[in-house]
């Protein structure tokens, strides 16, 4: 019995542990991602080869896959997006040495199954979330992730942003979602408007997600075939059974 309430009370306090941290990790921007629009995930593919793919891999993903799914063409595959492959059939490596580690202290990590890891969400406010950091070696940090090696790639496209605190009294943007949290300011405007720029991050992580489960599109698409079949079948047995059994009742 003493046992019993012990993995009670393990259970409650773990669930309450988790509840903190979900509170402590509130995200500032809601993202949920849009896999079904082809061009979106195009442009993302776009995206990360030309400011992802110089540092990070996604070394469980073909080229040829890629322009599979993605209705791109294999010229158009090597002429745009092939940078350290000239072989379709080959995985996205990156151009970055073994040597990267003593640049920034850590390996830059392989970013095919990101968003299984984290979630689509975090990777979008990742992204968008650097700031001004005079502290930092490289003049950043990120409010997902503090301390992150890596420096703001996107810096040149969103601009110079600082993180100013939110008070609820003041009616910031946070206080009014209801976490509290920090508050973002674009200070120095970048190549991209904010609504533009938010669009590139979210064709970015549509094109992340679908990197991490290449065939689930396809797979939800033959779901709901399936779930059609089955209930037209469902209808012409339950008619077949009628006619069976008509005579006997």
């Amino acid at each position: 019995m003493k046992r019993i309430k012990f993995v009670v009370l393990a259970a409650a306090l773990l669930a309450a542990a988790g509840t903190a941290s979900a509170s402590e990790l509130a995200m500032p921007h809601a993202f949920t991602p849009d896999l079904g629009n082809e061009a979106s995930v195009q442009r993302g593919a776009r995206n990360f080869m030309n400011y992802c793919s110089g540092c990070h891999s996604m070394k469980h993903l073909r080229y040829a896959r890629m322009g599979q799914d993605l209705g791109i063409p294999e010229d158009q595959l090597k002429a745009n997006l092939m940078f350290t492959s000239e072989k379709p059939g080959d995985h996205i490596v990156s151009a970055m040495p073994a040597t990267a580690v003593t640049w920034f202290g850590v390996q830059p990590p392989d970013l095919t199954v990101e968003t299984r890891m984290r979630g689509p969400d975090w990777v979008y406010n990742y992204l968008m979330t650097f700031y001004t950091d005079a502290t930092r070696q490289n003049g950043t940090n990120n409010l997902m992730l503090p301390g992150a090696a890596m420096p703001n790639v996107l810096g040149s496209l969103q601009g110079v942003q600082v993180m100013e605190a939110a008070h609820a009294a003041e009616g910031g943007a946070a206080a009014a979602e209801g976490h509290g949290g920090p508050t973002f300011k674009v200070v120095q405007e970048g190549a991209l408007s904010e609504p533009e720029f938010e669009k590139f991050v979210a064709d970015t992580v549509n094109f992340m997600a679908y990197a991490a489960e290449p065939g689930r599109a396809a797979r939800t698409s033959m779901g709901g075939k399936v779930l059609l079949y089955l209930l037209v079948l469902t209808a012409f047995l339950y008619l077949l059974k009628r006619e069976y059994w008509k005579d006997v009742h």
